[in-house]
């Protein structure tokens, strides 16, 4: 009887043991979900180099700890590549385009396809073939073949990056383009709140992926790059930029996942925009355009066709002309994000 009733008492601490380990574990999950509740999430969406990832490295100067020596060292690598690369881009544009170069320089660009790593020859080499009037022109041509807008601020500054002890810039990073392969997150906290935002690439390649992110999703940011309406995409030279966002803004923002979302509209390179319109029609873009070729008009008339195709009576979208590579701008973008549109969902959720 003594060893029965001991094995009772015995089974009866190990269930109640059992039930207070499974309750530690509810505890524990409640506390992870209401974690997982109050977090604000956003998703940034946009098509490849809109500049998605620009917005992230604003957040990361603006509300984390920026960028430390490491990072800068893998971008000054980056960018010092570039520069070779850009040449290598405009000497073959300018050929093809029946661009005339300088004598001189035209010879140079003939050994110039040798280099390979940025040396005190070829950063030379670099110097000499920006100053030729006729890779400026190429430049000012690029609409016409793939080069990123950013080359321009390299390349001016190409005798600075050459430096052996260059280190980047802030503004050296915001401006360095690589491609976003994968998922990016960028967690911050805001207001005490804790903010988790997520950058996925944007080339057609990437955009199988994007559903795996949508759910929980507090604010959608989607970027559109205002300065591409006369070019083509980098992975089909007959699809033009704009349409090619528009159509894609119209498939994500339509998604059933973000059908109550609110969403913010950033038309990012808002600073080439103003003056490309000076010289290049938006019928370029939209043959259907009849209004005058001004900022106020284009830019109106834009940002109309986005709206007709997201604006329904379950959320509000917002939009914003600027310029991502401006932290006194997009600071200005964020305040207004942050205080207005997130302030309600807080709201909405019972957070405030």
């Amino acid at each position: 009887m003594g060893n029965r009733s001991r094995k009772k008492k015995k089974n009866k601490k190990e269930k109640q043991k059992e039930k207070t380990k499974n309750i530690l574990i509810d505890l524990q999950m409640d506390k992870e979900n209401e974690k997982i509740e109050k977090t604000i999430k956003i998703i940034t969406l946009g098509t490849g180099e809109s500049g998605k990832s620009t917005f992230l490295k604003q957040l990361a100067i603006l509300y984390s700890t920026g960028f430390e020596e490491s990072s800068r060292e893998l971008y000054a690598s980056t960018i010092q590549k570039n520069l070779i690369h850009y040449i290598k881009i405009l000497l073959r544009a300018a050929h093809s385009l029946g661009i005339k170069m300088q004598e001189e320089n035209l010879r140079l660009s003939r050994t110039f396809f040798a280099f390979d790593d940025l040396t005190t020859q070829s950063l030379n080499a670099i110097i000499q073939l920006w100053s030729d009037p006729g890779l400026k022109e190429a430049y000012e041509r690029r609409s016409e073949f793939q080069l990123p807008d950013m080359s321009k601020y390299f390349l001016d500054g190409a005798e600075r990056i050459g430096k052996s002890d260059y280190l980047p810039t802030d503004q050296d990073i915001l401006n360095c383009r690589i491609p976003t392969t994968g998922v990016n997150e960028l967690n911050i906290v805001v207001d005490d709140l804790p903010w988790v935002v997520v950058d996925v690439g944007g080339q057609r390649s990437e955009r199988r992926k994007w559903i795996h992110h949508f759910d929980g999703v507090t604010l959608v940011i989607y970027v559109v790059a205002l300065s591409e309406y006369d070019q083509q995409l980098f992975e089909d030279q007959t699809v033009n930029r704009m349409l090619e966002s528009l159509d894609l803004f119209a498939k994500t923002i339509n998604n059933e996942c973000f059908e109550n979302k609110n969403c913010v509209v950033l038309f990012n390179k808002d600073d080439i925009f103003r003056q490309k319109i000076k010289e290049i029609p938006l019928k370029t873009c939209f043959p259907n355009f009849t209004g005058e070729n001004d900022y106020q008009s284009t830019c109106k008339f834009i940002q109309e066709k986005f709206d007709k195709i997201g604006r329904n009576k379950k959320r509000v979208i917002f939009y914003h002309f600027t310029c991502a590579t401006d932290t006194d701008s997009m600071r200005a973008v964020f305040d207004v994000v942050s205080s207005t549109i997130l302030q309600k969902q807080l709201n909405v959720g019972g957070y405030l």
